[in-house]
């Protein structure tokens, strides 16, 4: 376990954790509890994986997991 300097793994981690940075500044202003856990998980999951298929993969589900609480 550590930090991955693989160019897949900075891509993963700006993508997810711009997504997620939104994501928790749009539970913050509606006062939703839903994104803005989904969101701070986006920010903070990549600094756990480094196998880039799980850290994709996972990152895709919390996408997919946030478009149905998004208006919750």
């Amino acid at each position: 376990m550590g930090l991955s300097l693989d160019p897949y793994n900075i891509l993963a981690g700006f993508i997810f954790g711009t997504i997620g940075w939104g994501a928790s500044r749009y539970g913050k202003r509606l006062e939703l509890w839903q994104p803005r856990v989904i969101g701070f998980t986006l920010m903070g999951y990549p600094y756990l994986f480094t196998n880039n298929w799980l850290l994709w993969g996972i990152g895709v589900a919390l996408i997919v997991t946030l478009w149905f609480y998004h208006d919750q």
